[in-house]
């Protein structure tokens, strides 16, 4: 069995703590011997934690902030989609759920244009 941080340093107060430059916990140990280790990303938004219990999660954001990706160690996760305004049109999770909200294209033959114009398709023109 490997040792702890906490083991290595000798350090005999509790609990001890690991910060990053922005003040951010990335490591937490106790007198028993639990330690938590977490990651954040260029924003400060956790993207890792792990402890000594052997769970964990992961964090994926959009370049918006959103969180489009969890998952855990337990197997469970959850993807997400946000349009532009930032409003989500899609979820989906390890259950088997999926909301999709997403804008579908729609394909239509120049005849099928014309009857809902109601008008001969001759006189359809298509512009860019």
């Amino acid at each position: 069995m490997s040792k702890t941080i906490a083991q290595k340093l000798n350090i005999k107060e509790f609990p001890f703590e690991i910060k990053d430059k922005n003040g951010n916990g990335i490591y937490f140990e106790d007198s028993t011997g639990y330690w938590s280790k977490q990651e954040y990303d260029q924003n400060g938004k956790q993207i890792y934690f792990e402890n000594s219990d052997g769970y964990w999660i992961k964090i994926e954001y959009d370049q918006n902030g959103k969180e489009i990706y969890f998952g855990n160690s337990n197997g469970t996760w959850e993807k997400r989609e946000y349009d532009q305004n930032g409003n989500r049109i899609y979820f989906e999770n390890s259950d088997g759920y999926i909301e999709d909200n997403r804008p579908k294209a729609v394909e239509l033959t120049l005849d099928e244009i014309a009857a809902k114009l109601n008008i001969p398709v001759e006189l359809l023109k298509i512009k860019k």
